[in-house]
């Protein structure tokens, strides 16, 4: 072997050692970059904002996925998890769903019956009733015969709502073809059997029906005689 081979297999072999080099730094780049990334669990992002203490769907969420590391430790895996549970807060779209933002819907009490009517959009909820608080149901009935005053009563005091539905377009009463279409939300009370038939009926026959929201802790007691009001006996 000439001196010119004897460079050529130097070269060579320095090649070899080179490429070898820069292999095994390629997979200990790899290697840390894994074991500072460790391995990757599902996670579940929300697609558009969420309001407070509304009931939540799966729908509501994208499945994705990333690195185990990287997730708090109350971050919700399984979206079993949101089964009968409601948004504590606004849930901001593309947040990562977490345990501390939902809590189980209000659950009914021993002798409570679940009841849910529609109320008019507009003048039984406008937005501001939500799961949990607690709401006097008024009801306005026409007079009994002609001539009888229109009177208001007050049908249900410190009522508990349990869920708050999807608004819901409205068919006017075949029998007042004059009225114009509404839009309606379903509302989920815990009820006493007697305060079911009274909210029902007040559904069924009261010419409007409305909730008034009561403030936490307020006194909710409405005495008998105050519990109806005709616009002629005002003073």
């Amino acid at each position: 072997m000439n001196s010119r081979q004897r460079r050529g297999v130097i070269l060579l072999l320095l090649s070899v050692v080179c490429a070898l080099g820069a292999f095994a730094g390629v997979l200990s780049v790899i290697s840390d970059v894994k074991s500072k990334v460790g391995p990757e669990v599902t996670a579940y992002r929300l697609k558009s904002e969420v309001p407070p203490y509304t009931t939540l769907r799966t729908g509501q969420f994208e499945k994705i996925k990333m690195p185990e590391r990287w997730l708090s430790d109350n971050a919700v895996t399984d979206l079993r998890e949101i089964q009968g549970k409601i948004a504590v807060t606004t849930l901001r779209a593309g947040s990562l769903l977490q345990s501390d933002m939902i809590v189980r819907r209000p659950a009914l009490q021993p002798g409570q019956q679940e009841v849910a009517i529609m109320i008019d959009a507009a003048t039984g909820v406008a937005g501001k009733i939500t799961p949990g608080a607690s709401v006097n149901v008024y009801a306005t009935f026409e007079g009994a015969r002609e001539g009888d005053p229109d009177q208001s009563k007050i049908i249900v005091t410190n009522a508990k709502v349990l869920d708050v539905g999807e608004l819901t377009a409205l068919e006017p009463d075949e029998s007042n073809r004059t009225q114009q279409p509404t839009d309606g939300v379903p509302i989920t009370f815990a009820l006493s059997a007697l305060d079911a038939q009274r909210i029902t009926y007040a559904e069924s026959f009261a010419k409007r029906v409305r909730l008034a929201l009561v403030a936490p802790g307020s006194d909710t007691t409405v005495p008998e005689r105050d519990r109806t009001y005709e616009l002629a006996k005002d003073k």
